[in-house]
């Protein structure tokens, strides 16, 4: 594996971690159409655990098939593949070697409708990452809801076990829970607040939903309201994410917060490159899509950041 002076500089950004770490890293980064470049396209699988298979899997019945979105993963060579342990076990012998994956380590469900204190259960471990042979684990925080901080301590337990086992860590940092409004949720203040505490808690990855122009925080206003018209271009909101991540120093994911059309996501990917993020995430975008047409986006998404 050919490493890019792209990909070597990112690279530099993790003064303390292990060789083990920083080659799995390399190997997102090294792999897929956007090789090389520093973005990446990552293609994450957890849905049917977080919404039901049904309302998931429905709109293309191939998909209920593990084997189908791993073979979808690889044909549309994207970065990683990210997914609970089940799905990761039915095909990860199969198609070892063929794409790097990441094992989502925690996961809710729609069955639970908890408001003010929403979590997830732990139900993978680092064991089953390294048996598997994943790159990374994976795990969600909610830095907003009343069980936030149990979540930060799994998390750096977690986080820890997997750093020494040379495995990097990839937190999708979702604000969600307590107070906060269903706006709040994509509010430029609380993304940023949030995938601030992914890059405190030792993500080697961050994975936010793209900010929209709205400020939840009430000390927040004050802060951002002189910043406002400075936040209009959806491509300073992306780099302002990424400044939170340590200056740009942690590679920043971003997926739309509601299942977009193609013009839409084109357009994502324009500002996401513009604005210094690390790459897109995608998942019901991609395997609710028919399999060619989901490997054209795929191309096209790679297309743009190599522009």
């Amino acid at each position: 594996m050919q490493i890019t002076k792209c990909v070597k500089k990112i690279l530099y950004n993790y003064d303390s971690d292990n060789p083990g770490a920083k080659t799995n890293l390399a190997r997102i980064l090294m792999h897929g159409k956007t090789s090389g470049s520093g973005k990446m396209v990552v293609f994450s699988a957890e849905h049917g655990f977080e919404n039901g298979s049904a309302c998931c899997y429905s709109n293309n019945p191939q998909a209920f098939d593990p084997h189908y979105l791993y073979q979808l993963a690889v044909d549309a060579q994207v970065s990683a593949f990210a997914a609970p342990l089940g799905l990761l076990e039915a095909g990860a012998g199969y198609f070892a070697g063929a794409v790097p994956t990441i094992l989502k380590l925690n996961s809710s469900n729609d069955l639970n409708t908890k408001k003010l204190e929403p979590t997830q259960a732990i139900t993978g471990s680092v064991q089953d990452a390294l048996r598997l042979g994943c790159v990374a684990v994976g795990f969600t925080i909610f830095p907003c809801s009343d069980r936030a901080d149990e979540m930060f301590e799994d998390l750096r337990e977690i986080a820890n076990e997997a750093k020494s086992c040379g495995l990097a860590v990839m937190v999708w940092a979702h604000p969600k829970g307590g107070f906060l409004s269903r706006n709040g949720e994509t509010a430029i203040d609380t993304v940023a607040y949030s995938a601030h505490i992914a890059a405190l808690m030792g993500a080697h990855i961050i994975k936010v939903k793209m900010p929209e122009l709205h400020i939840e925080q009430p000390k927040a206003k004050s802060i951002y309201k002189n910043k406002m018209q400075k936040f209009e271009e959806q491509s300073a909101r992306v780099r302002h994410i990424v400044q939170s991540c340590f200056n740009g120093r942690r590679l920043v994911l971003f997926s739309g917060a509601r299942k977009s059309g193609l013009n839409e996501i084109y357009n994502e990917t324009m500002n996401i490159r513009n604005g210094s993020g690390s790459g897109t995430i995608l998942g019901k975008d991609l395997f609710q899509r028919e399999h060619d047409e989901a490997v054209k986006l795929v191309n096209k998404i790679a297309q743009i950041y190599q522009e």
